[in-house]
């Protein structure tokens, strides 16, 4: 029976209640999703700090293939004069990379806020609480929501909203001003053809994230919403080594996305090496949309159908889950407890071995 390279997305020891032994102990799970979060964006990633996570992952018993994420300055982003430099050590990041066995990088190409969250905390009836994104509290200023999600992080660095780089968000605001989504594209471009020959050297994937929500917000402009961008993101740079990190929520915020027939196309032609399986439940018709458990009953989005697509494509890349429910009275890092997404896995893994077995 084919198995699922099933990972669990980790902070690292020093910031993150969740253990190596815990998530060993997951059914089904062997790969480790990690980063380096003490690097400065932009900055090369040193390779004994690479070699140092490496082996605490692996002193475990589970396997460190995947980095989520190394993420891209915003002068790349921009397409400031300064994008040079700052490409030249994510090629260096990417070959000290590869040198310890990292296969996939996940990144995303998105403006400013790498998700966006109007409520960490969103009450369920069944007394848990999940992310969720309302966009009638959506506040005309960008301070308020950067306001609000400080308060409601539990104290937590949440990924894609670093202090340093919030701190600054009136001057990224300014620098993006004339960025739109044809300039934005476009320097996703150079972007991409600077690096890709190097990932096909050091057989290394990219793996761009959706954009979360798929949608435009503040005026920024957004590349990743549906099929037809990526399509466009395809075209950029042809090469297998161009790919995507399918996220069936983000992409799923959409009711318009037909988020299996994206996987089978995707996948079938190679260009998925990472997926992450989440769930969302959409509260009414205006696309407002909250966190859901896994199981396809419980939200918006067909869990099987999303499962038999990977399974018919012959899927061999890497999946996680993604934001779960806090439950259980777990009150750690919003979207990113360990019993929900425990419970996610069990969840896939069943739903992978049925369709083995069918």
């Amino acid at each position: 029976m084919r198995d699922l390279n099933m990972g669990f997305r980790w902070y690292g020891s020093s910031d993150d209640p969740i253990t190596l032994q815990q998530i060993r102990q997951i059914p089904g799970t062997t790969e480790v999703v990690g980063a380096l979060f003490d690097v400065p964006v932009g900055e090369v990633w040193p390779k004994e700090k690479i070699a140092a996570l490496k082996n605490e992952v692996e002193a475990e018993g589970l396997k460190l293939e995947v980095i989520e994420s190394v993420n891209i300055h915003d002068d790349i982003k921009i397409g400031l004069p300064t994008r040079d430099r700052y490409i030249e050590n994510y090629k260096t990041t990417i070959k000290n990379l590869a040198e310890y066995g990292i296969k996939v990088i996940c990144y995303n190409f998105m403006p400013i806020f790498d998700w966006l969250r109007t409520d960490l905390h969103h009450q369920l009836a069944d007394g848990s609480n999940v992310l969720a994104f309302e966009s009638g509290r959506l506040a005309d200023d960008p301070q308020v929501i950067i306001d609000r999600t400080k308060n409601d992080s539990q104290g937590y660095v949440l990924p894609g909203w670093e202090p340093e780089r919030l701190a600054e968000i009136s001057r990224l605001f300014t620098a993006y001003r004339d960025v739109d989504e044809a300039q934005l594209a476009e320097n996703m471009k150079y972007f991409l053809d600077a690096i890709i020959p190097t990932c096909e050297q050091y057989d290394v994937r990219m793996a761009m994230h959706p954009d979360d929500p798929p949608r435009a917000l503040f005026g920024l402009p957004r590349i990743y919403k549906n099929r037809e961008d990526m399509l466009k993101i395809e075209a950029m740079h042809e090469s297998r080594y161009n790919g995507f990190t399918i996220c069936t929520g983000s992409l799923g915020e959409n009711p318009q996305n037909d988020v299996p027939a994206i996987i089978r196309e995707f996948v079938g032609k190679d260009r998925a090496p990472f997926i992450h399986a989440r769930n969302i439940k959409f509260m009414n018709n205006n696309g407002d949309f909250h966190e859901a458990a896994h199981l396809s009953k419980e939200g918006s989005l067909d869990m099987y159908e999303i499962m038999k697509a990977l399974h018919d494509t012959n899927f061999d890349g890497y999946i996680r889950p993604d934001h779960g429910r806090n439950i259980w009275g777990e009150d750690g890092r919003p979207g990113y407890g360990l019993y929900d997404r425990a419970l996610g896995i069990t969840y896939l893994n069943g739903l992978w071995e049925a369709l083995e077995k069918k």
